[in-house]
């Protein structure tokens, strides 16, 4: 059997927006601003070493925990007045359930955020797993998420492939001897090829057979 393991944020759900609105009101809450530019260097980390890394010294430990529940709270009260679903997602979903494929979710995400997108994601009652950051102690790119996924699936890594939209999340692929596949949309392509199997635009232009035979390549 052969598994795919799905990043989240900015691949199964398009949550670019919500996640920098969310931040910008947290920012502001304490004072703060957050640019895009600054939104761009915390894809694939976990919110508490974002606090520390954009604001140090703002923030004791327990108030970054508090900090980091509130802005969380705030994404999912964003996503669930319009939920953002990335195009071509669930009939991902459904293709390769069909194929005979196992798939999980492998985010660094707070479980609250991962169940709030599966309530609502086409196809995710064929979702068998998932993974989120209060499972894992290091964050992207290693790859304890990754393996961790894997492990729940039953599966060697070897028999997986990981779609990432992060330079981050394709390393931590990488490191745990899956196949990394990267949707452009929060990186450039430049990037993202560099630690990429292959480079896709959209989900639509994976296919069970493309993700297979990729995979296979591997043996």
């Amino acid at each position: 059997m052969q598994g795919v393991i799905f990043d989240m944020d900015g691949v199964l759900v398009d949550s670019y927006r919500a996640h920098f609105e969310a931040w910008r009101r947290l920012g502001r809450r304490h004072g703060y601003e957050m640019t895009e530019a600054q939104f761009a260097t915390t894809f694939g980390r976990t919110s508490r070493d974002i606090i520390e890394n954009l604001w140090p010294g703002a923030a004791t430990a327990d108030e970054a925990l508090e900090w980091d529940r509130w802005k969380e709270a705030a994404y999912r009260e964003i996503i669930a007045a319009d939920f953002p679903e990335m195009p071509g997602a669930s009939e991902l979903i459904a293709a390769l359930a069909g194929a005979g494929f196992t798939m999980a979710i492998g985010s660094s995400g707070p479980p609250e955020n991962v169940a709030a997108v599966l309530a609502r994601l086409g196809g995710a009652h064929l979702i068998a797993a998932a993974v989120n950051g209060s499972e894992v102690t290091r964050g992207k790119p290693d790859p304890e998420v990754f393996l961790k996924a894997a492990g729940k699936l039953g599966l060697a890594p070897s028999c997986c492939a990981v779609v990432e939209d992060a330079p981050a999340g394709l390393e931590a692929a990488r490191r745990a001897g899956m196949k990394a596949i990267a949707i452009t949309g929060t990186a450039p392509r430049e990037q993202l090829a560099q630690r990429a199997d292959v480079v896709v635009e959209r989900l639509s232009e994976l296919t069970p057979e493309r993700i297979a035979t990729l995979i296979g390549a591997g043996d």
